[in-house]
């Protein structure tokens, strides 16, 4: 039985797409009905907008919609994680976290936002289109500034 609604007609024609999408970022089963019910809100607020659209534009928006809730959700989840239980950061860890965030600060720019940019959990792409430069210069970039910052700490 097909649904009356057009927006429960867009997402039965897209079911498959969307629920391959959350599997691939989480095998939890939980994690993956999260995940679908966050995109469902998400794409409801955009539903006007994704009803006007012919089917490829339409499949493409979805898609990307999608992905960006879904990273947005594994983003908030991955901030709240907590350390194991029983561990306790000492002060030679603290001193030795500040020194580096003191040598980050120092870097130039680009290079001081692409190491905040990965600290935050931006893939290389997503770095890369912010700063304006390619995935594999972003790659080349955080191995030298990775070395640069080793080395001054002596590491």
């Amino acid at each position: 039985m097909r649904p009356k609604d057009p927006f429960e007609a867009m997402l039965h024609r897209h079911r498959g797409l969307l629920f391959s999408l959350c599997r691939h970022y989480s095998r939890r089963g939980l994690e993956v009905d999260d995940l679908l019910q966050e995109i469902t809100v998400a794409l409801w607020r955009d539903h006007e907008r994704l009803l006007s659209l012919s089917a490829v534009p339409q499949t493409a928006l979805i898609w990307k919609i999608g992905r960006n809730k879904i990273i947005d959700c594994l983003r908030r989840e991955k901030e709240t994680e907590t350390l194991s239980e029983g561990y306790e950061m000492v002060d030679e860890d603290r001193t030795l976290l500040r020194e580096l965030h003191e040598r980050i600060a120092l870097l130039d720019e680009p290079d001081r936002t692409i190491v905040r940019l990965q600290l935050e959990g931006y893939n290389y792409q997503e770095i890369g289109d912010q700063v304006g430069i390619s995935e594999k210069n972003v790659s080349v970039r955080l191995v030298r500034i990775k070395e640069k910052l080793r080395k001054s700490m002596d590491i």
